[in-house]
């Protein structure tokens, strides 16, 4: 027996109520990052024939490709149930490890000194690691979250060292539960080698560490503990080589401009021949000559800067801003801690790859061989970016305020 014209209202009226409650500019900031992305990739590749096959808008077409795909995914988990959600996380986490020991297995392929890819054929690959933000976003919000006290958003993002109210605190068994949770991917990752995934996944949990409320002095010690771990990673020079120069080259910019300084060199080369108002797009002369390597992935930046200028570049790091603004207004308005956890996760994932991967374009961070989200040519990253931005919006459409 069909609806009745009760029913028929009363669904139309909570569809009415779910895209007014959508958070649209973090939905059109993504999607603009996206398709600029799209214009770069096209510039910095539409002259390289030997990547593209002889099809110039191979990259292009690619890139929007997977930006489909991408709304999809968001849109499908930004319609997931608050209680599903939290049910399928194991389940995430789970794919999410099995990806990475499949990568480290015969079936994963080296690209750039690291194992990190699984080829699908007819052209198409997976990279696993980009999965695992999502599963270690997701499990170390649950991890933290099950805690009795539950308190709202705003009285968990500020103050979060508020000693007057312990019981608000998360234990220090949820903490090593969440550490433990992360420290798997990570291990994994780190075998790859892929330092460049593994700062940013360190980075996402020490900021859902803040922000759950953890005590200060509980907190120190886990910086303590960060940094003896980073004193050891020295020490027992358990780092590639190929990292070591990339150190190397930022400590020191002007180290070997024709070797391990040569990717730091050509990119602020592009990026300082922009000006204001840039070269005009398809018209760098770094980029035509393909002079910059890795562009349309790691190095994307350096066609805004030298094509669309200094103008162009600020164009992205505002569309940037807007959008981790909007993630950082849905953690406040997140009524649950798992919510709130979930997006505080995906704001500082966003916040430091953004950071890192422009400030290595710049000479101010060092080159750790991640793509810029959202702009960077790269299915596995594109879906793994837009999956953050579903579960976003998933925290939005269920928060009661």
């Amino acid at each position: 027996m069909g609806d009745s014209p009760t029913d028929r209202v009363r669904a139309a009226a909570r569809r009415g109520g779910a895209l007014r409650r959508f958070d649209w500019a973090l939905a059109v900031s993504a999607s603009a990052l996206a398709v600029l992305g799209a214009i770069l990739v096209w510039s910095a590749t539409r002259e390289r024939g030997r990547l593209t096959g002889g099809d110039p808008q191979y990259f292009l077409k690619r890139h929007l490709l997977n930006l489909a795909v991408g709304l999809v995914l968001a849109a499908a988990v930004s319609a997931l149930d608050h209680k599903r959600m939290r049910a399928l996380t194991p389940a995430v986490y789970l794919f999410a490890i099995l990806g990475l020991f499949a990568v480290l297995s015969p079936l994963g392929s080296t690209v750039n000194g690291a194992r990190s890819w699984i080829e699908l054929g007819a052209g198409f690959s997976i990279q696993p690691a980009e999965f695992a933000k999502v599963g270690v976003v997701m499990a170390a919000a649950m991890a933290m979250s099950a805690r009795p006290a539950v308190r709202r958003a705003p009285d968990m993002l500020a103050p979060v060292f508020d000693a007057r109210r312990p019981g608000d605190a998360p234990s220090g068994r949820l903490i090593g539960l969440a550490l433990l949770a992360a420290a798997v991917p990570t291990g994994l990752i780190a075998l790859l080698p892929d330092l460049g995934t593994t700062m940013v996944v360190v980075a996402t949990m020490a900021g859902v560490i803040v922000v759950s409320g953890v005590r200060l002095r509980l907190l120190l010690l886990l910086g303590l503990a960060a940094a003896g771990a980073v004193a050891l990673v020295v020490k027992f020079h358990l780092l590639a080589a190929h990292q070591v120069n990339r150190f190397a080259a930022f400590a020191d910019p002007n180290l070997d401009p024709q070797g391990v300084g040569y990717n730091t060199h050509q990119a602020r080369l592009a990026i300082g021949s922009g000006g204001i108002f840039g070269q005009g797009l398809f018209h760098g002369a770094q980029t035509n000559g393909q002079f910059v390597p890795e562009q349309q992935t790691d190095f994307v930046f350096t066609v805004a800067g030298e094509e669309l200028g200094l103008v162009g570049g600020l164009v992205i790091i505002a569309l940037f801003g807007v959008l981790l603004w909007r993630a950082c207004v849905i953690a406040r308005g997140a009524t649950e801690p798992f919510q709130l956890l979930l997006a505080a996760g995906v704001l500082s994932w966003f916040t430091f790859q953004t950071f890192e991967n422009i400030g290595m374009t710049l000479g101010i961070m060092p080159v750790a061989g991640i793509p810029l989200p959202f702009v960077s040519y790269g299915g596995s990253s594109m879906f793994a970016n837009f999956i953050a931005v579903g579960l976003l919006e998933n925290v939005r459409l269920r928060s009661t305020r």
